[in-house]
């Protein structure tokens, strides 16, 4: 347990730069799926709202990324850093859950380019889950000294 605690700057770093490089890849997105066509579908305002909460996910993802460059932020111990390391881990936990327990792939493009893109995605979202619970802990004093 000791080694993860001293790895814990430098797994928190790289998470940060993980979510800056899913950042830049989310924005082919729309295109490999196919947003525009789908969304010229719905009414003005619904898909007003799709874009603005897929804007406001994009800036999450942003902001977590930024922040985890840092990692002293994230593990000093305050209540601030557990609350961030917390709400952090339950967004991704609950990023993993939807993955394999909501969405519907029945329609999902073909090809082994996508399947590999969503295998790297979901391993990326699995080593954020378990990086920023780690860090949770941490700042809880669960772990470390």
């Amino acid at each position: 347990m000791s080694a993860l605690v001293a790895h814990l700057p430098a797994l928190v770093f790289i998470a940060g730069a993980g979510q800056l490089v899913l950042i830049a890849a989310s924005l082919a997105i729309p295109r490999v799926l196919s947003w525009r066509q789908d969304t010229a579908k719905l009414r003005p305002l619904t898909r007003q709202v799709f874009w603005t909460y897929a804007a406001y996910i994009w800036a999450t993802n942003l902001a977590f990324g930024l922040v985890s460059l840092h990692p002293q932020w994230l593990l000093d111990r305050s209540p601030l850093a557990a609350s961030v390391t917390g709400f952090i881990t339950a967004y991704w936990v609950g990023r993993v859950a939807i993955q394999f327990l909501y969405f519907d792939r029945s329609n999902a493009p073909p090809g082994r380019f996508v399947r590999l893109a969503e295998v790297g995605l979901v391993g990326l979202f699995v080593y954020l889950s378990l990086v920023y619970a780690a860090a949770l802990l941490f700042n809880l004093g669960v772990i470390g000294s």
